[in-house]
């Protein structure tokens, strides 16, 4: 059987250099106008104010006042500028030392996520895997330090800190949609409706109190995941 040749180092295929190991700018010609940090600050207040979608090199540059090609000196592209944003975002977070009460401290952590996600709308719309950059590295160092007295496991650990905010990115999609008052208007006239003719006696005999707001359920739904996920 014929052997392959062995790679040597330099042959081996090189991993691109994350966006946060790489020096600013080309070293040719005169300094950049801009830091990637502040190309990164107007690329988080273009996505706050017209959303995600509409976000390109081009406008981002249009919201410093230059022209889109000298982004380029500071990210290889959309998608970098993108992780950009996620980490400095994820900046935002207050980290206090471990209180010793892991859950109270990881409830009051999401209570902070579900507060940046609503001030920042399009981090809702970021898809993929989790940026590991500075901040969120720092972030995800606090949630294993809150738990490391804890008795589960590793895997389990992440799992939980994974459906944490996962739960985070629901609650906050829900907060940020508008309901339409017409709309709301005609489904709760519809059900009435139904529910008069004497159909679905279940939902018929549901207190007619007004249910509580994602934003004021959501620390108690954090709380009962997290002990279902991690006590015995």
């Amino acid at each position: 059987m014929a052997r392959h040749p062995r790679l040597t180092r330099e042959d081996r295929p090189v991993a691109p250099d994350a966006v946060w190991l790489r020096a600013e700018g080309s070293g040719i010609g005169r300094p950049p106008r801009y830091t990637r940090d502040t190309v990164t600050v107007a690329a988080v207040r273009a996505a706050d104010r017209d959303g995600l979608a509409v976000l390109t090199m081009r406008s981002v540059a249009a919201e410093l006042g230059t022209g889109g090609g000298s982004l380029y000196r500071h990210v290889a592209g959309r998608n970098e500028l993108v992780d950009l944003m996620v980490d400095h975002v994820a900046g935002e977070y207050q980290l206090p030392a471990p209180s010793g009460r892991w859950l109270d401290d990881l409830v009051a952590l999401a209570v902070q996520g579900l507060a940046i996600h609503q001030r920042h709308p399009w981090l809702t719309e970021v898809v993929g895997t989790p940026v590991v950059g500075p901040n969120g590295l720092r972030l995800s160092e606090h949630v294993l330090a809150v738990l490391d007295a804890h008795p589960a496991g590793d895997s389990q650990k992440l799992v939980a800190y994974a459906v944490m905010n996962a739960l985070i990115s629901s609650f906050a999609r829900t907060l940020h949609g508008t309901p339409d008052p017409e709309r709301s208007q005609a489904q709760a006239a519809y059900v009435a409706h139904v529910l008069a003719r004497g159909e679905h006696p279940h939902l018929a005999a549901l207190s007619p109190e007004s249910p509580q707001g994602p934003d004021e359920v959501f620390p108690d739904v954090i709380r009962r995941v997290l002990v279902g996920l991690l006590e015995p």
